[in-house]
């Protein structure tokens, strides 16, 4: 098997992939294709099936890891593949870490270091709230590990959400040693909590698609939601610490137009908006740099930036 981020134009694939995506067309003669794409963990391609009813293409759906055989092409700029032939691959044929993005950072020793900051919480309502999830609950930690960010645009791959809420987690606490009026405790939980709403949002991996809930409802009002429910269940939280933790969490997309239902209110819950964005902006830049394989220092335009972005010369 030849990873995704390997191939060329003119070559022969064949291996084990993940369907990660399959539907039936026609072209503009009246005949029936399939559009599939493959992925792995470097990447995605996308392939053609012109023929569903020819001898060695055999039954597949979306999600399952199949075995295939085609030729790598050109169309429009882009890589594709023509699938000659393909079956659904059986069970211990493939490992599934091969087939799903994953941080380029030690997950265990990622969570490791978010522990560090969730130690580092004092107030005794706070401390119970963080510790009752990042601590003590075996089942979400487990999911919170394996999670991605985001289905695209940043840390879309599995450790996704961990690196990302490590990551705010570490800028939050840099602006607490810089600006010490800042509450460190709401602060630091705020931030460990902020975007644990994907993970109702998102479905797990491979699929690491938006759910019915994560369409209708979204990241930040489950996260607020979840919080709201713990928090109940603690005898004696404050109603104002409360509610101070809960607009953190809305406020953190930091503009209307951006998801948040709030606009920051409170200077912790603008340092927590600043955090995520800088983090999501660097990633997404980052990203950007990595998937140009033509090694050009002008990428073009970006939307998500609006501007044509560059690499540095050095």
């Amino acid at each position: 098997m030849k990873y995704i981020e390997t191939l060329h134009e003119g070559e022969r694939l064949s291996g084990i992939y993940l369907c990660k995506y399959r539907q039936s067309a026609m072209t503009k003669n009246g005949k029936s294709y399939e559009n599939v794409i493959l992925q792995d963990k470097t990447g995605v391609i996308d392939a053609k099936i012109w023929d569903p009813n020819s001898q060695g293409i055999e039954d597949f759906d979306m999600l399952d890891y199949i075995d295939v055989v085609g030729d790598v092409t050109s169309f429009q700029g882009a890589l594709q593949v023509s699938i000659k032939r393909v079956r659904k691959a059986r069970e211990g044929e493939y490992i599934e870490e091969d087939y799903l993005p994953v941080s380029e950072r030690n997950i265990d020793e990622m969570y490791e270091e978010l522990l560090t900051y969730v130690h580092k919480i004092e107030n005794p309502y706070l401390k119970q709230l963080t510790d009752s999830y990042f601590v003590e609950n075996e089942a979400f930690i487990k999911a919170f590990k394996g999670h991605s960010a985001a289905k695209s645009v940043h840390h879309g791959f599995v450790g996704g959400l961990l690196e990302h809420t490590l990551n705010v987690t570490k800028l939050c606490y840099y602006y607490v040693k810089q600006y010490p009026f800042l509450n460190k405790d709401l602060l630091l939980c705020a931030a460990l909590f902020h975007d644990v709403g994907k993970m109702k949002e998102i479905s797990r991996f491979p699929e690491n698609d938006y759910t019915d809930d994560g369409q209708l409802l979204g990241h930040i009002v489950m996260g607020v939601e979840l919080v709201g429910a713990s928090i109940r269940r603690i005898p004696g939280f404050p109603k104002k610490l409360a509610s101070e933790l809960k607009h953190c969490i809305l406020a953190h997309h930091g503009e209307l137009e951006y998801g948040s239902p709030k606009k920051p209110a409170l200077a912790e819950a603008l340092a927590l908006n600043f955090a995520d964005n800088t983090d999501a902006k660097l990633e997404t830049f980052k990203e950007a740099l990595k998937s140009n394989n033509d090694n050009n220092d002008w990428l073009g335009y970006n939307r998500l930036f609006e501007s044509n972005i560059r690499k540095t010369s050095i």
